[in-house]
C-alpha cells in the first residue's frame, strides 16, 4: 500500500507539471495545492508503512528515489520556467548523485539510510542527517519553497488577479524565497555527514577486496 501511494505520488506530480506548462492562470492556481498534495502525501506513504507494519528496505529505498525524483524535476522546472538560476537544480542534482553513491558503499554492507540500522557513526551526523526532527524539517522546507514558487508562477500570468496582489507584499516575497534558500541550504548541509560518515564504508569495502 505505502509502494502506491509513492507510486501515485510521482503520477501527481507529473501531471500537475504538464498543468503548470498550461502557462494558464486559473489552471496554475490550482497547481499550489497539488503541489502541497505532493508533499504531503510524501510523510503519508511512511505512516501507513508503519500502520500496517509493511515497512521493508526495498520500501525505504523507493521512498528515497521518489523523493529525488519529485524535488530535482521540480527544481529543474522552476529553473526552465525562469524563476530561479540553473545553478540550483545542478547543486541538487550533484548532490544527490554523490550522497546515494556513498550510501550505496553502506547499503553492501548491510546499513540503511535512516532507522535503527543507519549508516551514520555519530550522534550528531545522525541528527542532521537522519533524524526525524531534520528530516521533517527539510521536508516543510521544500514544501513552502514549491508552493511559494509555484504560486509566483501563477501571479506572473495573473498580475490582476488574487496571487498577483498577494505578491506585490514584500513580506510574503521574502519569506517565499527565505524558503527556497533554506531548501537549498538543508540539502547541502544534510548532504555532508553523509559523505564523511561513508568514507568509513569505503575503506571497508577495500579491506575486504584486497
Amino acid at each position: 500500500m505505502a509502494n502506491l501511494i509513492t507510486g501515485g505520488r510521482l503520477l501527481l506530480l507529473f501531471v500537475t507539471i504538464a498543468l503548470i506548462y498550461t502557462r494558464s492562470y486559473p489552471v496554475a492556481a490550482w497547481c499550489t495545492l497539488l503541489i502541497a498534495i505532493v508533499f504531503v502525501s510524501d510523510g503519508l506513504d511512511g505512516f501507513v508503512a508503519r500502520r500496517r507494519k509493511s515497512t521493508s528496505e526495498f520500501g525505504a529505498i523507493l521512498d528515497i528515489a521518489g523523493d529525488r525524483v519529485v524535488e530535482n524535476a521540480l527544481w529543474v522546472v522552476f529553473a526552465q520556467l525562469g524563476l530561479i538560476g540553473v545553478w540550483m537544480p545542478l547543486l541538487v542534482l550533484t548532490r544527490g548523485f554523490f550522497v546515494d553513491a556513498m550510501r550505496g558503499m553502506s547499503y553492501r554492507q548491510g546499513k540503511s539510510a535512516f532507522g535503527e540500522n543507519t549508516m551514520m557513526l555519530t550522534p550528531l551526523s545522525e541528527f542532521i542527517a537522519a533524524s526525524r526532527f531534520m528530516r521533517a524539517f527539510y521536508g516543510v522546507a521544500k514544501a513552502l519553497g514549491f508552493v511559494f514558487l509555484t504560486s509566483l508562477f501563477a501571479a506572473h500570468l495573473g498580475e490582476t488577479q488574487w496571487f498577483g496582489d498577494f505578491y506585490r507584499h514584500d513580506l510574503i516575497r521574502y519569506i517565499g524565497w527565505f524558503m527556497v534558500y533554506s531548501a537549498i541550504a538543508l540539502t547541502v548541509i544534510r548532504g555532508v555527514p553523509v559523505l564523511i560518515d561513508a568514507m568509513y564504508y569505503v575503506r571497508q569495502s577495500e579491506k575486504i577486496t584486497e
